[in-house]
């Protein structure tokens, strides 16, 4: 018997994976030189909660991207699809149902098949949190939110334009959910862009290092694989009680920086944390693959944002 089995430990491993030194690691291993700069501050703005959540107008902000058939394959297990991508917020009815899928964003395919939504996108859950008094009422949209590398572009164009919808609708809150590594670090933009205009936010996160460097006010961190911030898929306990725990931390946070770990785990086994952008895993004759679907994928991104 081990010491770590004679009182109980995890194993060294079991811990938040790195995801910017994973995709530091995986872009250099590709040969693209000059690595990605993530942001990072060191002041976080926060504002409490002007009243209770129970009386207060709460809006959803996604990263999902609305389902468009001549966009190529976007069905569940699908891979990377670029086409699919989006570049300007957009806005939804929070009294309806959506078709929002994740299949542009570089969530974890290996160990998560997108089949279901309320992983990532929780309007159903936020609408029961609305009608079980969790909250005061949900905001009349949700907003669509690029993800977009250029942490300029979100500051000067997106974080405004989030803003103006909250203001409209009277929001008085947020819930943010992160997907894929930038998702987090946009997401993670915005929240503090709205925290410094008076409204408090939190975010449903599953790539700890990321929202933790950029600095943020609130953040519910589930140890999942990404593209399961809002908790596991077809497991509605799962999901209700992830909701639950990032109101309360909306609610309760006393001050900016504030991460709360869920306790729910993905797996009895954290095998599944070693596979993600792990340059150790892939072959080397696979890299070159890699790197021209890669280039394909960016091409097309770029032909995207030139026809806006």
């Amino acid at each position: 018997m081990t010491i770590d089995d004679e009182l109980g430990f995890a194993s060294d491993e079991d811990v938040p994976t790195r995801y910017m030194q994973r995709t530091r690691d995986w872009y250099l291993a590709l040969g693209y030189g000059n690595p990605y700069r993530w942001a990072h501050y060191s002041e976080v703005p926060f504002k409490p909660l002007a009243k209770p959540l129970r009386e207060s107008c709460v809006a959803l902000i996604t990263t999902a991207s609305p389902y468009q058939p001549e966009k190529g394959d976007q069905s569940p297990g699908a891979a990377y699809n670029a086409e699919a991508k989006f570049y300007k917020v957009y806005a939804g009815d929070s009294s309806k149902d959506h078709d929002v899928r994740i299949t542009h964003v570089a969530i974890d395919r290996k160990h998560t098949t997108m089949e279901d939504s309320g992983t990532w996108f929780p309007l159903p859950a936020m609408r029961e949190a609305a009608s079980n008094g969790l909250i005061g009422q949900l905001s009349k949209r949700f907003y669509g939110l690029p993800t977009n590398r250029s942490q300029r572009h979100t500051i000067d164009v997106d974080c405004p334009e989030i803003l103006r919808h909250c203001r409209e609708d009277g929001v008085e809150a947020v819930v943010l959910v992160a997907n894929c590594p930038v998702c987090h670090q946009t997401c993670s933009l915005v929240a503090r862009y709205l925290e410094a205009a008076g409204i408090p936010t939190v975010i449903m996160a599953c790539a700890k290092d990321v929202v933790e460097h950029v600095g943020v006010p609130r953040m519910l961190f589930s140890d999942f694989p990404l593209g399961n911030a809002a908790g596991k898929p077809k497991d509605k306990a799962s999901q209700a009680t992830t909701l639950a725990l990032a109101l309360r931390t909306l609610e309760s946070a006393p001050a900016a920086r504030t991460t709360v770990q869920s306790p729910l785990r993905w797996s009895e086994s954290h095998a599944w944390k070693r596979d993600y952008s792990n340059v150790e895993c892939v072959q080397p004759e696979e890299l070159a693959r890699l790197r021209a679907e890669n280039d394909r994928a960016k091409e097309a991104a770029k032909k995207l944002r030139e026809n806006l």
